[in-house]
């Protein structure tokens, strides 16, 4: 399942590992596209492969502010708390994967 971070949790949360960051909104249309193929991976990965957290951009202004996000959804990717993708736009699975797999050789 899918967790949910805030400006509080969001470093601690992200520190360790590969992480995918939902940036998202309740009110984004496409956010709520991106949502269920997000619990779907959630549910194929575990943590250890692959932690999936989203943080609401209206309740979390900050984050989504010093990471730049303009655009949602964005899904950012952080490895041992460093970003190392971001792509904003709906995804499939088959896309997100490919990414994951880029990033975990």
């Amino acid at each position: 399942m899918t967790q949910v971070v805030t400006d509080k949790t969001f470093e601690q949360e992200t520190a360790e590992g590969l992480v995918l960051v939902d940036f998202w909104a309740t009110w984004c249309g496409p956010c709520l596209m991106q949502a269920p193929i997000l619990e779907q991976l959630s549910e194929e990965f575990d943590d250890e492969e692959l932690k999936i957290v989203k943080i609401d951009v209206d309740e979390n202004p900050n984050t989504a502010q010093s990471f730049g996000i303009m655009s949602i959804p964005t899904l950012l990717f952080k490895k041992d708390g460093e970003v190392v993708k971001q792509v904003a736009g709906v995804h499939t699975k088959d896309q997100i994967k490919a990414i994951v797999a880029e990033l975990s050789v």
